[in-house]
């Protein structure tokens, strides 16, 4: 699956169902090798859409659960 298809899908937590943020604000961890997604890492952002602090989730590809047509969801325990 390429990035493309991904981009712009709301990420939600399976745990809680929160809502973790939306790809497209993300930054990605990539192998230089396979060029193959490892994780995203999705910033803190406040409701306004300005960055709250330095805090970020990083999803990794083995917490992706399910694909759908406009939400991902992911299993990420609470700590």
């Amino acid at each position: 699956m390429r990035y493309k298809e991904l981009s712009s899908k709301e990420i939600v937590n399976l745990e809680d169902g929160t809502r973790l943020g939306v790809l497209g604000q993300t930054d990605l961890e990539v192998d230089p090798k396979t060029g193959k997604i490892n994780a995203f890492i999705i910033p803190s952002y406040s409701l306004f859409g300005m960055k709250r602090d330095q805090n970020e989730t990083t999803i990794t590809w083995n917490q992706i659960k399910k694909i759908g047509k406009d939400t991902i969801i992911v299993h990420r325990a609470n700590k």
